[in-house]
This record gives structure tokens, sequence and C-alpha cells, in this order.
């Protein structure tokens, strides 16, 4: 084998790496924004702060044993639809008591 065949082929394989280095990047691009999505939610919704939604989807990840970024999926299905697995649904609002606010901020008086 010439040393321009192996350089070639050292060439190929980084391609290789590369493109899957590309799609592992864009797999993670769009599982963030399916995140950042549902902790949206959670702050329209549950009335709770940015840092708190994401406290809750890790909550109910965690205790469901399912990955946060399917468990993003089923509350932006939700909110698409209105369905949502029992025990997802019996978790988010757990997660929410446990996390969001204690009571419903009053509007000022001014």
């Amino acid at each position: 084998m010439s040393a321009r065949q192996d350089d070639l082929g050292v060439e190929a394989g980084r391609i290789f790496e590369l493109q899957a280095e590309v799609e592992q990047l864009k797999e993670a691009v769009s599982s963030h924004a399916v995140v950042d999505q549902a902790i949206g939610m959670m702050v329209a919704l549950g009335r709770v702060t940015p840092d708190e939604g994401w406290v809750v989807l890790k909550d109910v990840s965690q205790r469901t044993n399912i990955k946060l970024r399917n468990v993003a999926d089923l509350i932006l299905i939700w909110g698409r639809n209105g369905d949502l697995p029992p025990e997802i649904h019996a978790e988010l609002e757990a997660a929410l008591d446990r996390h969001g606010p204690a009571q419903i901020p009053e509007a000022s008086s001014e």
C-alpha cells in the first residue's frame, strides 16, 4: 500500500468521525430545544421560574426512570393534545408541589 493510499484511508476515517460528531451535535441541539420548550410550559403552567422548571423536569425524569428528553417530549405532546400518561401526570403534579411556589404571588396594589 502506498503512502498516498494510507493518507486517503486516514482522511476517510477522519471524515467518518466528523460526520458522527455532527450527528451527535444535531441530536444535542434538538434535545436541548425540546427540554427548553418543556421548561417554558412549566414556567407558564406551573408558575415556576425557569430554574425551578428544570428541577421539576429532572425530578420527574428521575422518579419515573424515563430519560429527561422523553419526559420533555411527553409534556410537549400533553401541551398539544392534552394526553399525559397517568404516572407522568402524578409525578409532575408532585414535583410542582415540591419545587413550585408556596403560593401564587399577589398582584401589586399600586
